[in-house]
């Protein structure tokens, strides 16, 4: 009998077949960097005031100074409100003008823009004043799209296969992608996006079975490479992004720029590969030779025959449930340390990554920073965890990313360049935390229960995402709220990171400590009766 893993060997754990699988699924992935983070751009705060065109029925002669001066008041600055309007009155023009008006009340007519803006959702959509915090609600339920799109697909692709739902991931994100950009009305828009998340959660599922969790086409030796290169070519669709963003100013184009790419992948459906593990598991073993032969050809290596065909797919060892990882103390306690720890990074890279424009720098110029600082912070963590080890890496990554957070909310406004700087090193913190997550939680849970267990720590992410936008919304109570939960979080994580175990240099762990403890108790009983049995044959007869 073969172990799949001797086929991966025989055919090259990383050979051209190998290295162009990473292309195709980073390219996927550099597409994905937009319908995360383009709405951004789309929302950025532009002037305006409340339409009262009311007062051109008793004078409609007034210029547009006029109009502002008699209708609009004036706040403590002595710019004219965007959210307030004076309340319309029956008077004559003469009286206006003489006595003023003094009662306000929020805008009834809508809002008026400046005519040189280009359009952008903000305009589009009328997304201010109150209707201000539909955006943040909009990102939140993309979010929810992703965590929908990891339930969904994630079974799909064991039941279908993996070739099949990255392909129909790529067609609904292109399809409802492009769809968004001539939506009627803000709510068609958000429910494209929340379909649009689901589609690119299904191509990260596709990318971590292939890539990751289940080695199904890169040898074992190799296995980190495609992850962080998949990774690093995300955060370059970030840099590509802002430039994307600073040239097309329209919602619409801008829209349409970003998600029609993805239709010039579609060549996936002729060169992608299915994995091949996954045909065996389904009993399809001609077409998995076959694949394999023809990866072992693209490789120039040679598959022995004999090798090929005692191919045999590991016996499947029985998982645990979700129980085990609460009701058995080790476990409980990495669990609900390293969910919190999964869950807190997503909530601060998403948090700092949404409000990129609210750090007081040119906008595209930071994008351009926060996409770049995370190549070095993935790259690093390869050498890193080597020389430190998973647990001081990752509590010390979080410490950092807290501390820069809450050392922002003490450094006044007008010293933007400060303010961003701090920014971009907790986004290098954090970032640095998220890949280092996914190593050390594949190490801490056994193997019986590392899928549920990792599994758990993603939906946690999940969650984390779909809250950080919300947080946004508590800024109507105090500037400084939102900072310092992004501020406090990482560091009770990172504090927390630190009771548990260390992994470097050790062998995975294959059962529970309970199981540990039965097989040892059988062991000795075995040995025990054998001892006994050897004394019986002993005695004289």
């Amino acid at each position: 009998m073969t172990n799949f893993g001797d086929i991966i060997s025989a055919i090259g754990d990383l050979g051209p077949f190998q290295k162009w699988l990473v292309l195709m699924l980073s390219l996927a992935n550099f597409l994905t960097a937009f319908p995360m983070f383009g709405q951004v751009f789309m929302v950025l705060d532009v002037p305006h005031h409340c339409k009262t065109s009311w007062i051109y029925a008793i004078s409609p002669n007034l210029t547009e100074e006029q109009l502002l001066n008699l209708t609009i008041p004036r706040n403590t600055q002595g710019s004219y409100e965007e959210c307030l309007m004076y309340t319309p009155v029956n008077w004559d023009i003469d009286s206006v003008v003489e006595y003023g008006l003094n009662v306000t009340k929020k805008c009834q007519e809508g809002w008026v823009y400046s005519s040189e803006q280009t359009p952008t959702l903000v305009t589009q959509f009328d997304l201010v004043c109150d209707r201000k915090e539909l955006n943040d609600i909009s990102q939140s339920i993309y979010m929810l799209g992703l965590l929908l799109g990891a339930v969904v697909f994630g079974s799909l692709s064991d039941r279908i296969g993996r070739r099949p739902i990255i392909l129909l991931s790529m067609l609904v994100m292109g399809t409802f992608g492009v769809g968004a950009a001539f939506v009627p009305n803000f709510y068609v828009y958000v429910i494209l996006r929340c379909l649009v998340g689901a589609a690119v959660s299904g191509i990260f599922i596709v990318q971590s079975v292939l890539l990751s969790l289940g080695t199904e086409w890169v040898g074992v030796p190799y296995r980190s490479h495609p992850v962080i290169v998949t990774q690093c070519c995300f955060s370059i669709g970030i840099m590509v992004l802002a430039g994307l963003a600073y040239g097309v100013r329209n919602w619409r184009l801008l829209q349409i720029a970003g998600s029609a790419p993805v239709f010039c992948l579609f060549f996936y459906i002729w060169v992608l590969p299915e994995s091949a593990r996954w045909l065996m598991t389904k009993e399809k073993i001609k077409e998995a030779k076959n694949l394999l032969q023809k990866a072992a050809s693209v490789n120039r290596r040679t598959i022995p025959p004999e090798l090929l065909d005692q191919l045999m797919l590991e016996k499947k060892v029985k998982s645990g449930n979700i129980l085990d990882l609460f009701l058995k103390k080790r476990l409980r306690k990495v669990t609900l340390v390293m969910a919190y720890a999964w869950f807190v990074n997503s909530l601060v890279y998403y948090g700092l990554s949404l409000n990129v424009g609210s750090f007081g720098l040119d906008i595209y110029l930071t994008q351009l920073v926060f996409g770049a600082v995370e190549i070095p912070a993935r790259f690093g963590c390869i050498f890193l965890l080597q020389w430190f080890g998973r647990k001081k890496c990752q509590g010390c990554f979080l410490l950092l990313g807290g501390a820069t957070c809450l050392i922002i909310t003490c450094i006044p406004k007008d010293l933007p360049v400060v303010v961003t700087t701090l920014a971009v090193i907790g986004k290098f913190a954090i970032a640095a935390s998220f890949s280092i997550s996914y190593v050390y939680s594949a190490e801490l849970f056994p193997t019986i229960i590392r899928q549920t267990g990792v599994g758990l720590c993603s939906m946690s992410s999940r969650v984390g995402g779909i809250i950080s936008p919300l947080i946004g919304l508590l800024h109507k109570y105090h500037p400084a709220i939102p900072m310092v939960i992004f501020g406090s979080t990482p560091v009770t994580a990172g504090i927390l990171c630190f009771l548990l175990p260390e992994t470097r240099g050790k062998e995975l762990q294959d059962h529970t400590e309970e199981a540990k403890e039965s097989q040892r108790k059988m062991w000795n009983m075995g040995r025990s009766q054998g001892v006994l049995a050897a004394g019986i044959k002993r005695l004289p007869s």
